[in-house]
């Protein structure tokens, strides 16, 4: 259980990354659009190299870029609650955040009899595990796969990843979205759904499919945890003595950077 579990943990820190760099690239934008001025020979800022979009940016392309900008804040956000919350109340952990690790512990729980509203929480969890994820359909409707260079950057060994991921994404066409959600050290999630707005799919069959894949999956998990049953829950109990101090922990982890980051550029 605890392998399994760690892959889960692994997929949702996969996709915290993703949205940390996500997060980085606006901030850059933010920075180089700040310093330029409107001489003539700046007219073509937005050619310059980590840009993600292939035309002049208009409101859309701001728009979906400040979006993206808050997906990586709204995650590094995210964290210390989810630390704490694994410790007080699982099924509110999955229902508010669709965490993998939170609906495999309410598997747990149910198993148990300790958590008799979970269909409900694990539905919620499926909604609230896709509310951004139109995201990442925009940037691909509006930039094709720039998003996807922006993110490989200069890094031969991020280009690789990201590449394999695309060739994966390309073979599987919309049942990329079904399968989006394996925990693989590959960045298939944010790919496969930029693909999908690349490749024209219309944005209410991307939300039901990945509606659906969520809710699937979130299903795996609870069965997971409820196969494994007790362990889980002593785990957990234990867990509950010290969800205080994660949170803390894991808040001083992301305002640290953050602090020495604002005092280097200052």
């Amino acid at each position: 259980m605890q392998d399994e579990t760690s892959t889960a943990a692994a997929g949702e820190k996969d996709s915290f990354a993703v949205a940390a760099t996500a997060l980085a690239v606006a901030e850059d934008e933010l920075e180089r659009s700040a310093a330029r001025d409107d001489s003539p020979e700046e007219e073509e800022w937005w050619k310059a190299e980590g840009m993600p979009w292939n035309h002049k940016p208009g409101r859309s392309d701001y728009w979906c870029m400040g979006w993206i900008g808050f997906l990586g804040i709204f995650s590094l956000a995210m964290l210390p609650l989810r630390g704490w919350l694994l410790g007080l109340d699982p099924p509110i952990l999955m229902g508010l955040t669709g965490s993998r690790t939170g609906t495999a512990a309410t598997g747990a729980l149910a198993s148990v009899g300790q958590a008799p509203h979970w269909v409900w929480w694990l539905l919620l969890g499926s909604i609230m595990s896709i509310k951004l994820d139109w995201v990442y359909w925009w940037a691909g409707k509006l930039w094709g796969r720039g998003m996807i260079e922006v993110w490989a950057g200069r890094s031969e060994r991020a280009r690789r990843r990201y590449d394999q991921a695309e060739r994966w994404a390309g073979k599987l066409g919309w049942l990329g979205v079904l399968v989006a959600y394996v925990p693989i050290p590959l960045p298939i999630m944010p790919v496969v759904f930029v693909m999908a707005g690349a490749s024209a799919m219309k944005v209410k069959w991307f939300i039901a499919l990945d509606f659906i894949a969520a809710t699937v999956w979130n299903l795996g998990y609870f069965a997971l945890g409820w196969g494994v049953g007790d362990p889980i829950v002593d785990a957990l109990n234990y867990y509950a003595k010290i969800a205080n101090w994660v949170a803390i922990a894991l808040l001083v982890v992301i305002l640290v950077p953050i602090f020495f980051k604002s005092k280097k550029k200052a």
